[in-house]
């Protein structure tokens, strides 16, 4: 049997509410409004569509009568139907990023690499971020803006730059960066929902490594880069 419109969008209202009480724990006391205001800084799906979903909280209570949720006295539009139950899938069923976006061919390079055997494979594979690893365990990230800043600190230092890149290794040069949050680990179950929150709650962030359980000592399954946030917005806007 067929469900109707209204059944349809209070399923999908139902699962929106369940999920992000789930999700985060909410307090079951709390409304739905304040579920979604609060969700708002921890959720980049629900912080795009804010007033839409607040705009549904509203038309649920429309839709059903007061007291009586089995009493259905207004039936919404197939197109209000079709979005919240795309909204309803983001939120409650995010897809996964691995695969989907990112750079699923990870090049890795070992820490005892000379800066200019480094240089020569970032322009022969056009990769701007390479793990660099000692051994079997990840000891940095490589971005190529980071090593041009190093490589302008060692000339305005007068240090002759042929001889630096030619006799230094690799692993020195994440070391040179020091202490930064512009690279993190994630594991293989990592959503694209994910991704985008952490991009959008840190601005120095440029790199998600993905590892199956998210160590520095397992081997890199994909990586995630800032500019892979324009890809990860379009497949969450299918709600569009």
């Amino acid at each position: 049997m067929n469900k109707t419109n209204a059944e349809r969008f209070i399923t999908a209202y139902n699962n929106i509410d369940y999920g992000l009480r789930s999700i985060y724990n909410f307090k079951r006391s709390m409304t739905y409004s304040d579920v979604v205001r609060r969700s708002v800084m921890l959720n980049s799906v629900v912080r795009k569509y804010e007033e839409d979903l607040i705009d549904y909280g509203r038309l649920r209570n429309a839709i059903i009568h007061q007291g009586n949720s089995k009493y259905v006295i207004a039936e919404p539009h197939d197109d209000i139907v079709v979005k919240i139950e795309k909204l309803a899938e983001l939120i409650c069923e995010p897809p996964v990023a691995i695969g989907r976006v990112g750079n699923k061919e990870v090049v890795t390079i070992n820490s005892e690499t000379p800066i200019s055997q480094t240089m020569e494979l970032m322009y022969r594979t056009g990769y701007s971020n390479l793990p660099i690893y000692q051994g079997d365990k990840l000891i940095g990230v490589l971005n190529r803006g980071k090593l041009m800043d190093v490589l302008g600190k060692k000339v305005s230092e007068g240090i002759n730059i042929q001889d630096y890149i030619e006799n230094t290794h690799v692993g020195s040069v994440v070391e040179d960066m020091g202490v930064d949050s512009y690279f993190i680990l994630a594991d293989e179950r990592l959503t694209i929902e994910a991704a985008m929150n952490y991009f959008e709650n840190n601005r120095k962030l440029l790199i998600i490594l993905i590892t199956k359980d998210a160590k520095d000592t397992g081997k890199p399954l994909s990586i995630i880069a800032y500019p892979d946030i324009i890809d990860m917005k379009k497949i969450l806007d299918v709600y569009e």
